[in-house]
């Protein structure tokens, strides 16, 4: 194992204990990949995020044969399918946090209620079909909920967030779920309006150079 392979390693740790810390994952819940070589490094299935260690990270290579202690994530399959369809992204985020959990129950896709959705994007989130966790099925509708976006729902499951690197997919992870929460309560409160279209057209052109000189 080289040094920087164990380095990505520890920071796939780290973020599954950020995620427990900011309340966005519980338990054994949720699991993270980065493309790694051929293939990804992914948290083994199963394992508490506490007291885990760099060896306990699983590499799941091209053919999708896992090499470590554990087995890969019950999940692998949609982790290991979006990281080969969708080059553009190195890290893969799945949780299964307290609103955007409570907004995939309701199997519908979320609107422009708030122009911080393009960060993800597009001016929709899309809700995926449901299938049985681990299943080829649920890796295949998450991929098409996916199709040009950075985020998506899992009907009765949960989210996925993607980004080009580890700390993009954990910045948009937390803002999938504020904005969740966020739309929860303005729904409590009253009837929610959508940003017009027309604004968040350039609102998505703005943000493909947001960062950028």
């Amino acid at each position: 194992m080289t040094k920087n392979e164990t380095k990505i390693r520890k920071q796939i740790i780290e973020a599954c204990l950020l995620m427990e810390k900011k309340g966005l994952n519980q338990g054994k819940a949720g699991n993270i990949s980065v493309r790694w070589k051929d293939g990804m490094l992914i948290t083994p299935s199963g394992i508490s995020y506490e007291g885990m260690k760099a060896k306990d990270i699983v590499f799941v290579d091209s053919k999708t044969k896992p090499h470590g202690i554990w087995k890969p994530s019950s999940e692998w399959r949609f982790h290991f399918d979006i990281l080969k369809e969708r080059k553009e992204f190195d890290a893969v985020v799945h949780n299964h946090p307290a609103y955007g959990t409570g907004m995939s129950v309701l199997r519908k896709d979320i609107k422009a209620y708030h122009y911080m959705i393009a960060f993800l994007g597009g001016d929709t989130i899309k809700c995926s079909t449901f299938a049985v966790p681990g299943s080829q099925e649920l890796s295949d509708a998450a991929l098409k909920a996916l199709k040009g976006r950075k985020a998506c729902l899992l009907a009765n499951h949960g989210t996925i967030t993607c980004g080009k690197n580890l700390d993009e997919a954990m910045f948009l992870t937390e803002e999938f779920e504020i904005l969740c929460k966020q739309i929860t309560i303005a729904k409590i409160n009253g009837k929610p309006q959508l940003v017009e279209k027309k604004h968040m057209k350039k609102i998505i052109e703005a943000i493909k150079m947001y960062g950028k000189y």
